[in-house]
């Protein structure tokens, strides 16, 4: 009812005050100075309704005696021609129906209805980076690391979460791709996805060397939805980077920044062994964010949040990611076979920093366990003499001839050898050089 009158006072106030005249004989004025209907349309919340007003038709010219005598129609309705009164009455009912109807269908507030709002105006950039996020965010899923401890007090054994990170769906068989460090030292996995349904996961294989691990998770094939793969070969410097993740426990969060440099290089957080062709972004990379995707404008893969450069521990604007031509291979060996192969000299090796002092170029062998392919080879290790005093081993100069200055070079040639591959090593013996045949083994499994 409130509406309907509402609609009432809303008809009667539209209407003219001065829209028909009378002449001072009393006689009505002509059809053509009667009032002509013009139709309105009200718009709310998906419904609309067309109300017919009363508008003034142009009045005719009068003669002088009519002047200052003329009446408002309105204020004597019984002059009215019958059927015009019953036809606004008639209009006026329909139009209160209307409204009344209208208002209780939209489950609105009655005063709401009457305020038309207009959609928010995005620019095209923003609306390309809103579908971006909409269609990426089912692949982009949380991982949190439980870990087995024993309560000092009780002695329980309690399994607490000791860290977080994020992952993406990569195939409709439930493999999830993150950093080997976010899950690293874990008892247990759990890994929640997009619609806050959480699930075990299981771990199918890791590089520690590369900083990639793949988990397998048993969830319906309609909540997975596999992240599209992309190439990171053909990148370039300047272009728009996204990046989505879960910093600090806050769930699928998207930064935007571009791409910094290309082809940087940083040493794995479990081995120290450099991962090359690194991207940097100034996309914002915070704790939590490791493991989640970097996507180009397309919202394809390009690469895996790793690595921050920051003092203080939180975004300064220098992020690292894997590009995913990488990782592509990585992944696909770890789901055939649980492992990644890559070949190994079998050495342990100084710090570049203590060769250096030396005034030597190369990298010093420490240790060449003799069942391993160097100590095998018949490279010599450092070690001491009876007297205490410190021999050194030899120390690599070259792989192929590819000069190796430090361990970071001796590790990038490796990459580009398979293993059963024979290899010439030079050494540095003494004050004499020699070259050693070397037959490259695959590395040992790790747990």
């Amino acid at each position: 009812m409130a509406a309907a009158a509402a609609s009432h006072s809303l008809l009667c106030t539209s209407l003219p005050n001065s829209s028909v005249a009378r002449s001072s004989s009393g006689s009505s004025l002509s059809r053509s100075h009667l009032a002509r209907p013009s139709k309105s349309t009200l718009f709310f919340h998906g419904t609309s309704v067309v109300v017919s007003f009363l508008r003034p038709a142009p009045p005719r010219p009068r003669d002088n005696s009519d002047s200052g005598r003329t009446a408002l129609l309105l204020a004597t309705p019984k002059d009215h021609h019958p059927l015009a009164l019953a036809l606004d009455s008639v209009l006026l009912v329909c139009t209160s129906i209307a409204l009344s109807v209208s208002l209780l269908a939209a489950d609105v507030d009655p005063a709401s209805a009457f305020v038309v709002t207009s959609p928010r105006k995005l620019q095209t950039d923003e609306l390309a980076t809103v579908r971006l996020f909409q269609e990426n965010t089912p692949s982009v899923v949380y991982i949190t690391n439980l870990a087995v401890k024993q309560d000092a007090f009780t002695l329980d054994v309690l399994e607490v979460p000791q860290g977080s990170g994020s992952g993406f769906v990569w195939d409709k068989e439930g493999h999830v791709v993150t950093n080997y460090h976010v899950i690293r030292g874990a008892s247990d996995l759990k890994v929640t996805l997009a619609d806050q349904s959480t699930y075990d996961a299981k771990v199918v294989g890791f590089d520690q060397d590369k900083d990639v691990a793949v988990l397998r998770v048993d969830a319906p094939k309609d909540k997975l939805r596999p992240i599209p793969i992309g190439v990171s070969a053909d990148l370039l410097v300047g272009q728009k980077v996204y990046a989505i993740g879960n910093p600090f426990g806050l769930d699928h969060t998207l930064t935007t920044g571009v791409i910094s440099g290309l082809r940087r290089e940083i040493s794995s957080a479990a081995t120290g062994r450099p991962i090359q062709d690194v991207i940097q972004t100034d996309a914002a990379i915070n704790p939590g964010n490791s493991g989640g995707p970097l996507l180009d404008s397309s919202g394809s893969l390009i690469g895996i949040n790793t690595a921050i450069y920051s003092p203080s521990g939180a975004s300064s604007g220098v992020g690292f990611s894997i590009p995913v031509d990488t990782v592509g291979g990585i992944v696909d060996q770890l789901v055939k076979f649980g492992k990644v192969t890559r070949p190994i000299l079998g050495i342990k090796f100084a710090p570049d920093q203590s060769v250096e002092q030396l005034g030597v170029s190369g990298v010093l062998v420490l240790d060449a366990p003799a069942n391993g392919p160097a100590g095998k080879a018949g490279l010599l290790p450092t070690k001491r003499d009876s007297y205490g005093r410190l021999i050194l081993g030899d120390i690599i100069t070259s792989v192929n001839g590819r000069k190796v200055t430090n361990g970071s070079d001796l590790y990038r040639i490796l990459d580009q050898c398979n293993v059963g591959d024979t290899v010439t090593v030079e050494v540095l013996r003494g004050d004499h050089k020699e070259k050693i045949p070397v037959v490259l083994e695959p590395k040992p499994e790790e747990s």
